[in-house]
């Protein structure tokens, strides 16, 4: 197969992808690659293999706004299970620790109390299996090789977080927190708040700053919208994604402004 020219399109955007399970985020950039035969494609918040839902990709000269895409808040609904730990901190993980579960897990008011601890600025240990580069080298690579890095924490701040569902075995949650927080890693916490050991079993991202889990697109939507030559009426909005305020020019100034 052909490699994909850097610059072979004049597509500039930035979409709203569905991101299924089992992808990783790289994988989603190669089969959008692979669609628009466009070279210059990237995504702004990578998002876990088993993780699925919003994740935005540039396309073109869009992917010089990625880091500002980036840097907004984000929204998940997870399922967090009680009983195991997994060096992972998720389900894809190998269980390094279990411990017996409790009849309190399953008390709606117990659950929103330990939740509600964990609301607001605080210190968070990533996992060793993460993206986040030290002395050159990413942390899950470090972790595979059997020499996992020693990380920093780092300050990050979880704005909300909702009770869906409670039971002994598992809680699902609402959550709404900075850039740079691990659901895994909160996971793992409330674990050991709690006295047992927990892990991610399930992770779904519905926000990523201004962008909403209901204006994505399957890639097999992609693939028709491609065809169908309506591909680039599914870009979204800049503007409005960046939270970058807006003022309409009034008629008769249009063309002042538009020669500066």
């Amino acid at each position: 197969m052909s490699r994909i020219k850097r610059g072979a399109t004049n597509l500039c955007g930035i979409l709203a992808v569905d991101k299924p399970t089992a992808m990783t985020s790289h994988d989603v950039v190669n089969a959008i690659r692979r669609i628009t035969q466009e070279g210059r494609v990237g995504h702004a918040g990578t998002l876990d293999p088993l993780a699925t839902g919003l994740l935005l990709v540039c396309i073109g000269p869009a992917t010089r706004l990625s880091e500002l895409l980036t840097s907004g808040d984000k929204g998940y609904e997870a399922r967090i299970a009680f009983g195991s730990a997994t060096d992972t901190d998720d389900a894809q993980g190998t269980v390094i620790a279990r411990a017996p579960l409790t009849e309190a897990l399953g008390d709606g008011g117990y659950a929103r109390g330990v939740l509600q601890g964990f609301i607001g600025i605080q210190k968070q240990m990533p996992p060793r299996y993460a993206a986040i580069k030290k002395e050159g080298k990413k942390a899950y690579e470090a972790a595979r090789e059997g020499r996992p890095l020693e990380l920093d924490p780092r300050t990050v701040t979880v704005h909300d977080l909702r009770l869906i569902e409670a039971t002994q075995d598992h809680w699902d949650i609402e959550a709404l927190v900075s850039k740079g927080t691990y659901i895994r890693a909160l996971a793992r916490d409330i674990g050991e708040a709690v006295g047992c050991k927990a892990h991610v079993l399930a992770l779904r991202r519905t926000r990523s700053g201004q962008a909403l889990l209901a204006q994505a697109h399957t890639l097999k939507d992609l693939e028709e919208a491609w065809e169908d030559q309506r591909f680039t009426g599914l870009f979204l909005d800049p503007c409005r994604d960046l939270g970058i305020p807006q003022e309409a020019i009034p008629e008769g100034l249009r063309d002042a402004f538009s020669h500066g």
